[in-house]
């Protein structure tokens, strides 16, 4: 993903892929836009889709280098995140 354009805290900013991969937890700073722009919409997931996204990209790039048994705190398990992912792509 690109860094944001908005202003807003630093430590919240998204970085690029492998950089979100490498935070402890991994993805945690994609995990921490979404629940910003939850707070900030009212909790309307509809207007946070590309944080939800961006989340599940990294998820996805996470599980593909360390394989599906791994966890992260930031990610849902393998399995579920392909099913959310199928679905969105679905437009469900």
């Amino acid at each position: 993903m690109f860094p944001s354009t908005t202003k807003e805290e630093p430590h919240i900013q998204l970085q690029g892929l492998q950089e979100d991969l490498k935070t402890n937890p991994p993805c945690h700073p994609r995990a921490c836009k979404i629940q910003d722009c939850l707070v900030k919409n009212n909790y309307n997931e509809e207007k946070c889709r590309k944080e939800v996204d961006a989340l599940y990209e990294c998820c996805n790039a996470f599980y593909k280098e360390e394989g599906d048994a791994a966890s992260t705190v930031s990610c849902p398990k393998a399995s579920l995140l392909r099913l959310k992912m199928k679905q969105r792509s679905q437009g469900l």
